[in-house]
């Protein structure tokens, strides 16, 4: 699947490196090697990392920067893995890039078949395996942007994973640049792959101070050029519908039925507001995401969004006016609502560092790319990272239509992602 590519010029300010053809192919290759592991996270566990898959990963991460010479490559107990790419400059700041390990665990991530597509012509993707998922081009806009290209795909059956092993197989490959081309000017450089990001632990057990950086960058993010600097504020909540269970051939009276009582709650709702299908931009949104459960208890997963964290209170009020309505009329049940913090809009954080960003669309221009500033309709390690005083705003790595078997990404979108990082570190280092 993997067929020779022509040589390319990363072009440096007074240095000329030439990155041969092989260039191409290893990126490919370990983007088509990475997302064969199946990393899938499991939020069903309180286990760290929550899939074995994901230590297996995180080893062939650290031995392979290792092979390219970063001599203090580590996987720590948790899975975490770290490596510094030493400065040349001195007095650099140190900066950081960060990509997550885990794939998402609302489709599976196992026997994952990548089907690469080269000079995409155009048109609509039918999905080998699955001819009923179809990559429209009238759902997929950012297509017309790739024709010509080489676009990977799933076969139809899984996800493919570019969410976030794009991220990865780009800082991989950026880490090889800069070892084999000592020329390049940058301070120091610290690479961290976290482990369930997509279940909201990626940063559990890591803290700035383990990275020693001034700022990071997740490399986690859709098409090219795009920089975002905000996400949601986010909490999750889990409703308690607690019934009266009894066998229903004398339940007469007796009976409090949990699972028609959850119907009527999720039926009360708002319902052409405040949900992902009827939202877009700014708004947030209130998310019944996962149920489960029987007559005497059923429990309701929510997600609570907004990039207004104060309007996290209010959909969470909403609720539990719900709840008390349910109790009301069913004075025999119990519905209990729980609401816990999960991350908070980066915005603030990053604005007392304003040369994340600024730095970043320097780094993105110089790469031949206009930068685009965008919001995250959701979060990253970033986010959290930020909250805990690292400034990491998220930059683009060739995603489309993550978490789902329709997704998708582009060769030459993860090649610009590597050379907006070469980029960076320059910028960084004042050269």
């Amino acid at each position: 699947m993997i067929s020779g590519a022509g040589s390319y010029e990363l072009m440096i300010p007074h240095i000329e490196v030439r990155l041969m053809s092989y260039v191409t192919n290893t990126l490919l290759d370990r983007f088509l090697r990475y997302v064969r592991i199946d990393t899938q996270a499991d939020d069903r566990t309180t286990a760290y990392p929550s899939s074995p898959g994901q230590l297996v990963l995180g080893a062939i991460l650290r031995d392979e920067l290792l092979a390219v010479g970063l001599t203090d490559a580590r996987q720590d107990e948790h899975g975490l893995v770290f490596a510094t790419i030493p400065g040349n400059v001195p007095g650099a700041p140190t900066i950081a890039f960060n990509s997550h390990i885990d794939t998402n665990p609302e489709n599976s991530g196992k026997n994952v078949d990548p089907q690469v597509i080269r000079n995409y012509p155009g048109g609509d993707i039918t999905l080998p395996k699955d001819r009923s998922k179809v990559i429209r081009m009238s759902d997929n806009p950012d297509l017309k942007a790739v024709i010509g290209k080489t676009v990977i795909t799933t076969d139809g059956t899984t996800l493919l994973g570019a969410d976030d092993k794009a991220g990865l197989s780009v800082i991989m490959e950026a880490a090889r640049i800069l070892t084999e081309n000592p020329d390049i000017p940058h301070g120091p450089v610290k690479i961290v792959f976290t482990c369930d990001e997509e279940i909201g632990r990626g940063v559990l057990h890591l803290e700035p101070s383990m990275i020693g950086a001034v700022v990071g960058y997740t490399l986690d993010g859709m098409a090219t050029g795009e920089i975002e600097d905000e996400t949601f504020s986010a909490d999750a909540a889990t409703v308690t519908i607690t019934g009266v269970n009894i066998h229903p051939s004398i339940a007469k009276g007796r009976m409090t039925n949990a699972v028609r009582l959850s119907g009527m709650f999720l039926d009360r709702l708002p319902k052409r507001r405040m949900s992902p299908e009827t939202t877009a931009g700014r708004d947030g949104f209130l998310h019944p995401l996962t149920i489960e459960g029987g007559v005497g208890e059923v429990k309701i997963g929510f997600l609570l969004r907004d990039f207004d964290t104060t309007q996290l209170a209010v959909q969470a009020e909403i609720l539990r006016e719900i709840a008390a309505q349910v109790e009301r009329e069913y004075p025999e049940a119990r519905v209990r609502v729980d609401v816990r913090k999960q991350y908070r809009n980066m915005r603030d954080g990053i604005t007392k560092e304003p040369r994340a960003v600024e730095y970043a669309a320097t780094a993105t221009r110089r790469a031949g790319l206009e930068p685009k500033f965008k919001i995250i309709r959701g979060g990253t390690d970033g986010a959290m990272l930020t909250e805990k005083g690292l400034p990491t705003p998220n930059l683009s790595t060739g995603e489309h239509n993550p978490h789902s078997p329709l997704e998708w990404t582009c060769l030459e979108e993860m090649e610009a992602a590597v050379r907006v990082i070469l980029e960076l570190v320059q910028v960084w280092a004042g050269r």
